[in-house]
C-alpha cells in the first residue's frame, strides 16, 4: 500500500468503529484468516481466532441489544469510551510501522473520526427512539452494520474515495456538531422525563393489606 492507501484504511477503519466496531474487527479478521486481504503488519492480530471469535460474538450480542428501543442508547453511552479508542488503535495500527509522531497523528485523527462517527450514530439513534414503532429503530440498526461491512469493503478496495468520503463527514459533522448536542440534550431530557413521569404516576402502595 502506498501512503494514502494506508490513510484511507486508517481512517475507513476509525469511521467503521465508531458505527458498529465489533462488525469492523470480525470483518477485518476474517478477511485476513481466509487470505481475501493482507492487513498491515500492526493490524494481523486481528486475524488471531480467539479476537476473530471474541469479536463475532459481541457482534451478535449488539446486534440484539441494537434493536430494543433505549437499550440501544444505553449500550451506544457505554460503548463512547469502546468505540473511540478503538477506533483510534486501528487507524494507528493501520498505518504498519511509522515514525512514532505519525502514529500518534493518526491516533488522533482516528480517534475524531470514530467519535463523529459515533456521536452521529447516538444521536440519531436517540431522535429515532422517539418513535413510538420499532421498526424505524430496526431499521437504522440493519442500515449501520451495511454501512460497517460496507466501509471496510471500500476501505480496501477503493481506499481514495473512502478517504474523500470520511473527510466530507468530517466536515458535515463539524457543521452538525450543534445540532447533534441539542439533539442528545433532548433525547435525555425526554428518556429521564418519562421515567420521572412515570415514577410519578406510579400508585401508591398501601401498608396494609
Amino acid at each position: 500500500m502506498d501512503s494514502l492507501q494506508q490513510l484511507g484504511l486508517a481512517m475507513g477503519t476509525a469511521w467503521t468503529s465508531g458505527i458498529n466496531l465489533y462488525a469492523t474487527v470480525a470483518a477485518l479478521g476474517i478477511a485476513q484468516a481466509s487470505g481475501l486481504v493482507q492487513l498491515p503488519p500492526g493490524l494481523e492480530v486481528l486475524g488471531n481466532p480467539a479476537v476473530i471469535t471474541v469479536a463475532v460474538v459481541m457482534y451478535l450480542v449488539e446486534f440484539f441489544a441494537d434493536k430494543v428501543p433505549y437499550a440501544d442508547s444505553g449500550w451506544d453511552a457505554v460503548h463512547t469510551f469502546i468505540r473511540v479508542p478503538a477506533g483510534a488503535l486501528l487507524a494507528a495500527r493501520a498505518l504498519g510501522p511509522t515514525n512514532p509522531a505519525l502514529e500518534v497523528v493518526a491516533a488522533l485523527a482516528g480517534g475524531s473520526v470514530a467519535l463523529a462517527a459515533h456521536g452521529t450514530k447516538a444521536s440519531a439513534r436517540l431522535a429515532i427512539n422517539a418513535s413510538p414503532e420499532p421498526f424505524s429503530n430496526w431499521a437504522a440498526s440493519v442500515a449501520e452494520d451495511f454501512v460497517a461491512f460496507l466501509g471496510v469493503w471500500a476501505a480496501f478496495q477503493h481506499p481514495y474515495v473512502m478517504l474523500a468520503l470520511v473527510t466530507a463527514f468530517l466536515g458535515l459533522s463539524i457543521y452538525l456538531v450543534p445540532k447533534i448536542l441539542r439533539g442528545l440534550r433532548s433525547g435525555f431530557r425526554k428518556l429521564f422525563g418519562a421515567d420521572r413521569a412515570g415514577a410519578a404516576g406510579a400508585p401508591p402502595v398501601s401498608a396494609h393489606p
